[in-house]
């Protein structure tokens, strides 16, 4: 290429000057110019494409934006104060008490965000501004503005292990802590026994408290299995979430949420909720912080591997797992999903399962896609089943 270009400038040069040789120093001058603009634009067009090529988040770096508690210091700002002073004014001796009073300090409040998604924003203590002091000439300090905590929907706010709210729906508040009220000027002690008060009381402390952050998934469904039967993939196959899949075994660090839509533009919330081992119940593993998850589903799909040696022996443990948590937990409206069922052997114990299981159960295999129609419609029709006895905002 660089030979082509030399010989077109020379010639090019040559035709503008007239001369049929050409100054060596002015042409390799021009060809170096050349030859460092296209090199430059060659690595501008390959950095473009390479920012335009947007990669997917490994299980790993996922963890590490999803934190799904927090403890949290909030202190509230304190009252200004008060100010003690007269009037002066020249021909005016007796102008009395003008102390203006103190403004309030900032509340803090909880505020709950549906765009927000994880606590990992949330910070480990926070702190209001005060109210300012009051003046003379009857001034009186401004109040401190609240200051917003956004949360995600579904937050939890605990203070020594017991609950005092749950933060549900989209734009619900919590008042956190108080502010300190302001201090009061001697003008508020200004009375026909007491003509000239110089009593001035200082702004009130604000409150301060320590509390819990707990983020439980919001979702209308909850996939439920043990690690690696397959559950990120189903939720790949049926909704629009992206949960890290890969060809070897692992197990999901956090809950991701997809959203199943229907034609008659109904949208349907499902959560894959990280995978329980034998003794969640017991906080083995990372259980307790596992099963807090499913108690915001509604309705539960219980995915089994059907390439396991007795797919209904690990349907039993599930749901012992479940009630042991929280009794009753496992008896909510539920299906069976038999996943995996692309692999050889799975159709002779899909008959033994149903031998056993009373319950609905929707063979499919999330890899190829196959039956996940059947699950889709079932989803729906567990949805309007439950339509209007608990209300998600999504």
């Amino acid at each position: 290429m660089k030979p082509a270009i030399w010989r077109v400038l020379s010639e090019a040069l040559a035709v503008s000057s007239g001369n049929t040789v050409v100054e060596g120093k002015r042409l390799r001058r021009c060809a170096a110019l050349i030859f460092r603009n296209v090199s430059l634009s060659c690595r501008l067009c390959d950095k473009t494409q390479e920012v335009s090529k947007k990669k997917e988040m490994s299980e790993k770096k996922l963890t590490r934006y999803f934190v799904d508690q927090r403890r949290v210091k909030f202190q509230a700002g304190s009252g200004g104060d008060g100010v003690c002073s007269f009037h002066s004014e020249p021909r005016k001796e007796w102008g009395g008490p003008d102390g203006g009073n103190g403004g309030n300090g900032a509340d803090i409040i909880i505020k709950v965000n549906k765009q927000i998604k994880s606590l990992s924003l949330i910070s480990a203590s926070y702190r209001g501004e005060n109210g300012e002091s009051g003046r003379s000439k009857n001034c009186y300090g401004s109040n401190a503005g609240p200051k917003y905590v956004a949360v995600p929907v579904g937050t939890v706010v605990k203070e020594e292990g017991k609950t005092v709210a749950d933060l549900a729906s989209h734009g619900q508040e919590y008042v956190a802590v108080h502010g300190g009220a302001g201090g009061k000027g001697n003008r508020f002690f200004l009375s026909n026994e007491n003509r000239a008060p110089v009593t001035a009381t200082a702004g009130e402390v604000g409150e301060e408290r320590v509390l819990q952050l707990e983020l439980r998934t919001m979702a209308h469904a909850g996939l439920v299995g043990f690690p690696n039967a397959g559950k990120s993939s189903l939720l790949r196959s049926i909704s629009n979430a992206r949960p890290a899949v890969a060809a070897y075994p692992f197990t999901t660090l956090n809950p991701h949420v997809g959203v199943v839509k229907y034609r008659d533009h109904e949208q349907l919330a499902v959560a894959d909720i990280p995978g329980i081992i034998r003794g969640a119940h017991l906080n083995r593993g990372l259980g307790l912080s596992f099963l807090r998850h499913i108690e915001r589903c509604r309705f539960l799909l219980f995915v089994l591997d059907m390439s396991s040696p007795e797919p209904w022996e690990d349907l039993r443990c599930l749901r012992f797992e479940l009630d042991q948590y929280e009794e009753g937990l496992s008896e909510r409206p539920h299906a069976v999903v038999a996943n995996k069922m692309d692999l050889s052997g799975t159709k002779e114990k899909l008959k033994e399962l149903r031998r056993r299981v009373e319950r609905r159960i929707i063979p499919l295999s999330a890899l190829s896609g196959e039956n996940t129609e059947e699950l889709i419609v079932h989803l729906r029709e567990l949805y309007d089943g439950q339509t209007g006895q608990t209300q998600f905002s999504w």
